[in-house]
């Protein structure tokens, strides 16, 4: 610890006598200063001891000294140190009194005792404070190392909340509590979640101070990561302000939970490499030689049942370009790497393999089939289609339904199938199975879909426009009762033989047979996705 009045005070050496201010002997001191100007303050900072020959005062003068010692207090000083025999033989009544009034600790040098040799004995033992200090911070790094390397983070993090007699969490890219010490911090660590998640909107590495829950502690916060989004938080939790030494572990446990949650570039890069190329043998129908390039990097995954998700984004889309000063491709990569963050948080707190290829403007994950990762994809997209977020890239997802080894291609295509309909629905999430067990007709919703309706219909609509026949009615009615003549009719309230005129002026008009059913698929169609205009 830094020494303190009272360790000068027993210093044997220095022969020094309190005056006033007992009670406040053990305020630290930061350094000690000598100085004769009626008015030192503007040259203070705190903490200093004062030492003082009383040159030019007027030691004397009760409300001079008042005045004098009030400033004193009032700037920081911590302590007065008045040297006898120079030009006063004692402490004058007048400063003793001031002193005491305004509680400030006052001791009595004697004249044999030079100011250099308190400043020697102050600066001694803020020496020997910091060495101190350093060297309890090395072995505080050698102790977070070693546990670090023996129990992974959650050692780490124990050793951490005895180095500095309090606690530490540790919180995954989502803003999850992974990992706790003691035991009782993972309540107290979870109830700053959203301090966690304001700290990762600033670029790495940051860090903040917040009051704890309820103001039981005094919280610091770190980012963890080298990259502009950060992968990671550290909570440490403390009664108060750490020291030096506890300054050096806290460090320490960034410099070194960085190294364990930030995987390096190349190793990153190298994996994402072996991703794609099991992921090319996959969609290629060789799910052998898939498992031999994975090994063991993805579990059991490559065994089914899994599930397919590609997303991709859309530059922006309607609702402008993103927030100012920011790039397409930024948003783009903000929306795809918060999406890939989710996925990998959720593997990392299940136990699940993920396999996640980034590909440009598109993202492929594969996951198992009912496990957390899927879960977690789908709720984060749940969560943007909510919060109708355009800013951050126009995020569309498709999801497959279940598939194996040997069918993942066709799962491929499912997830593309599902993204497509997502993108025209304008929706964030469609799944394959949605699909198949709805209707076909709001796919019919497309913009070249209805351009193919009205260039279809377009004859029919023009010879009814002139008022020679109800050709668009009768048509649509004798599609829908399958060709029935006598039903078809009825429903228009016309007879057989009309309707059979009209049927023929629609094969004239259109130049196609009504016989073949492939024609009669499309004019159902084309009526379907102009259902709702004039016809």
């Amino acid at each position: 610890m830094p020494p303190t009045l009272a360790s000068l005070v027993h210093h044997s050496a220095l022969k020094l006598t309190v005056r006033a201010g007992e009670d406040r002997l053990d305020a630290p001191v930061r350094w000690a200063h000598a100085s004769e100007l009626a008015d030192p303050v503007p040259y203070m900072e705190g903490g200093e001891l004062l030492l003082i020959t009383a040159l030019k005062l007027d030691a004397e003068d009760r409300e001079a000294m008042r005045r004098y010692v009030r400033r004193l207090a009032g700037a920081g000083v911590v302590g007065l140190g008045f040297a006898v025999g120079v030009h006063y033989d004692d402490i004058p009544e007048a400063l003793v009194e001031a002193a005491r009034e305004e509680g400030l600790p006052l001791l009595e040098v004697p004249r044999r005792t030079p100011f250099l040799a308190i400043s020697k004995a102050v600066s001694a033992a803020i020496a020997a404070d910091q060495y101190r200090a350093v060297t309890a911070g090395f072995a505080a790094q050698r102790e977070l190392t070693r546990q670090t390397l023996t129990d992974g983070p959650e050692g780490l993090l124990a050793a951490l909340a005895s180095q500095v007699d309090g606690w530490a969490a540790l919180y995954d890219a989502s803003g999850a509590v992974v990992a706790a010490a003691p035991d009782w911090a993972g309540r107290r660590a979870a109830r700053l979640t959203a301090e966690v998640t304001r700290l990762r909107e600033r670029p790495a590495p940051a860090s903040s101070v917040v009051a704890g829950p309820e103001n039981e502690d005094r919280v610091e916060l770190h980012s963890l990561g080298t990259g502009r989004r950060p992968r990671a938080a550290l909570a440490v939790g403390t009664a108060s302000a750490p020291g030096t030494a506890e300054r050096y572990a806290v460090h320490s446990a960034v410099a070194l939970l960085t190294l364990t949650t930030e995987r390096s570039r190349s190793l990153q890069a190298a994996e994402q490499r072996i991703g794609a190329a099991v992921l090319r043998m996959l969609l290629a129908g060789e799910p052998d030689h898939a498992r031999a390039v994975a090994g063991d990097l993805y579990g059991g995954l490559l065994d089914a049942p899994f599930r397919i998700i590609v997303a991709e984004t859309g530059g922006g889309g309607a609702g402008g370009g993103g927030r100012a000063g920011r790039s397409q491709g930024e948003a783009s990569g903000d929306a795809l790497g918060a999406l890939a963050e989710a996925a990998e948080s959720a593997a990392a707190r299940s136990g699940e393999p993920v396999l996640a290829v980034p590909e440009g403007e598109r993202l492929v994950v594969l996951a198992a089939d009912g496990g957390t990762v899927v879960s977690a994809c789908c709720e984060h997209a749940a969560a943007r289609e909510a919060a109708r977020r355009s800013d951050d890239g126009d995020l569309v997802v498709g999801l497959s339904a279940p598939a194996g080894p040997i069918t993942a291609s066709a799962a491929y295509k499912q997830a593309e199938q599902a993204l497509s309909v997502a993108r025209r629905r304008g929706r964030v999430l469609v799944e394959h199975e949605q699909m198949a067990a709805g209707s076909v007709l709001p796919l019919l919703a497309d913009d070249a879909v209805k351009a193919f309706a009205d260039g279809l219909l377009r004859a029919l609509r023009d010879h009814d426009a002139t008022g020679r026949g109800d050709l668009v009615a009768s048509l649509r009615a004798w599609l829908s009762r399958h060709g029935q003549w006598d039903a078809a009719a009825a429903d228009l309230g016309v007879h057989r033989h009309t309707l059979r005129y009209r049927m023929r002026r629609v094969e004239e008009i259109l130049g196609r047979s009504l016989d073949d059913p492939d024609v009669r698929m499309e004019l159902w169609l084309a009526l379907k996705a102009t259902a709702g205009e004039a016809g």
